[in-house]
């Protein structure tokens, strides 16, 4: 059965504050320029991968350690994603200080034109019939809907993010309780309104939380020892709550386990609180709202996948910059994550020439083909341009945002 599928968002296309020149071409994978944090290509890259194991890896149902690996990137690969999406709204409007005036309409009509983008190009996608369940539509309206919040400094971000995280998943499944809608929409499906704000895979209502913390924490001084030691401590944390939480209250209310396995859950709903095996949540009883598998759509889902997106991070960047030799060793995952819109839509087009239908599934070897020659083309492009060909193309289109007075 086609399950609930990751997916990768573009990068922005960060440049220097110093000069404001994007970084040249020198012949190897883009290595960090003034301001630039090479560990979110890093964190991308390592998402990229993950978004290929949800998609062309084996069934983690098979289980042993291929099954457990494979059940770790299912959900947590798009979370970091949109987790990132909050950087890269930060970084396209001002990171330390948001801009103002001019440049700072600029900057906004730079994020209203990536939207529109990627609302067109994942709906084009989905229409395809493609057996990935498309996200970057859903990214689009990401972005619309946090971009109010651009001027907002750390603090109140992140405020603003654990509230969502609080309260709009019950919001979610009042709402479709009230619309009678408990399922999933099929491969293909268009996507309208009221799927990508609710009934969609991805709904708006659960995801901004994750874009949200991402912009907080890209408010943060990153390259401050600290931060980052403060930011690993949150970040496991919140996993520990998320999931923690989710496994203690499953056994320890009454029959949340039971009516969780007969309300159509599917699977072994005892290990509901960390993994899709368990199936997806029909939505006609409250007590999925007490697991934290990662496509649950749940307060606890949310913390727990938000956990684990802040400790990845953070381990990036502080491995850039403790391991220097690291940076050549992972040039290749850097290159892939420096151009993730391109290889997310290569990827697609693999599964269909290759006529993949059942996502996930295939043999371990067709996962290392992806892998392997979506880095052969990053370090190969990486030669010729700073960006990957999808970045360089949405670098143009947001270009007119220079004539915004």
């Amino acid at each position: 059965m086609t399950q609930r599928m990751d997916a990768a968002m573009p990068p922005v296309d960060e440049k220097s504050p110093t000069d404001g020149r994007a970084e040249p071409s020198t012949g190897t994978p883009r290595m960090p320029g003034v301001g630039r944090l090479i560990g979110l290509d890093l964190a991308r890259g390592l998402a990229v991968f993950g978004m290929f194991a949800a998609h062309v890896g084996p069934d983690p149902s098979e289980g042993g350690v291929i099954g457990f690996l494979m059940e770790l990137a299912h959900g947590r690969s798009s979370a970091l994603f949109a987790f990132l999406a909050g950087f890269a709204v930060v970084l396209i409007t001002g990171r330390s200080v948001p801009k103002t005036g001019r440049a700072g309409r600029q900057a906004v009509a730079k994020v209203i034109i990536r939207a529109v983008i990627l609302l067109a190009v994942g709906s084009a996608l989905t229409m395809t019939g493609t057996p990935v369940e498309v996200i970057l539509a859903f990214y689009g309206v990401y972005f619309l809907l946090v971009l109010p919040l651009y001027q907002l400094s750390a603090g109140p971000l992140a405020v603003i993010a654990a509230g969502t995280a609080l309260v709009m998943p019950q919001v979610l499944y009042v709402v479709k309780q009230v619309l009678g809608y408990g399922g999933s929409p099929l491969p293909g499906e268009p996507e309208g309104p009221l799927s990508l704000l609710i009934t969609g895979t991805y709904p708006a209502l659960t995801w901004i939380p994750f874009v949200i913390a991402g912009m907080a924490v890209a408010r943060l001084d990153l390259t401050a020892t600290a931060v980052r030691a403060r930011l690993a401590l949150t970040g496991v944390v919140l996993a520990v709550i998320g999931y923690g939480g989710s496994w203690l209250t499953l056994h320890a209310v009454p029959g949340a386990l039971s009516a969780i396995g007969e309300s159509g859950f599917g699977g072994n709903p005892s290990s509901a609180w960390w993994s899709d095996t368990a199936g997806f949540p029909s939505g006609d009883t409250p007590y999925w709202l007490l697991v934290a598998s990662p496509h649950s759509e749940t307060t606890l889902s949310i913390l727990g996948n938000t956990g684990v997106a802040i400790a990845v991070v953070t381990v990036c960047l502080a491995a850039m910059d403790a391991f220097p030799r690291l940076r050549h060793l992972a040039g290749p995952v850097i290159a892939v994550g420096s151009m993730s819109l391109t290889a997310y839509v290569l990827h697609i087009v693999g599964i269909q020439l290759l006529g993949i239908d059942e996502l996930p599934g295939s043999p371990l070897h067709v996962l290392v083909g992806f892998i392997v020659s979506v880095m052969a083309f990053a370090m190969l492009w990486s030669r010729y341009g700073a960006r990957g060909p999808l970045e360089w193309l949405m670098a143009k289109a947001t270009d007119i945002a220079r004539h915004v007075r």
